[in-house]
């Protein structure tokens, strides 16, 4: 399923990291966190431009970022691996970007699964 970001907004620095940080807080508390319960589409952006690169993974990353249309899986598949090389907090950061690409796959699905008006 192909995805665009939203947004051309950036979210600083401070506002990725505070909002990563409550969000899986929030997700932590609770047995069966939504899948609505995720970072903003600013933040996705600004996660996926901090781990952009010249490698495959860094490229789709760049891609993402820079407002094209990525494959959901292959967003994740890159995310999952920077997760490989980054701090404990990129780890949670790109963790947050993987849970935001399940958000919008699962809502694609259900509009797709909504019967249409005539």
């Amino acid at each position: 399923m192909n995805i665009t970001v939203r947004t051309t907004r950036l979210a600083t620095d401070g506002q990725i990291w505070s909002e990563v940080a409550r969000v899986l807080d929030r997700r932590a508390a609770m047995k069966h966190p939504p899948f609505s319960l995720t970072v903003s589409d600013a933040v996705a952006l600004g996660i996926a431009r901090m781990y952009r690169s010249a490698t495959l993974s860094g490229q789709v990353l760049d891609r993402f970022a820079d407002g094209g249309t990525v494959d959901s899986d292959e967003l994740v598949e890159a995310a999952r691996f920077e997760q490989g090389f980054a701090s404990a907090e990129g780890h949670a950061a790109l963790r947050c970007l993987v849970l935001w690409v399940h958000d919008q796959t699962h809502r694609q699905a259900e509009r797709r699964a909504l019967p249409r008006r005539a």
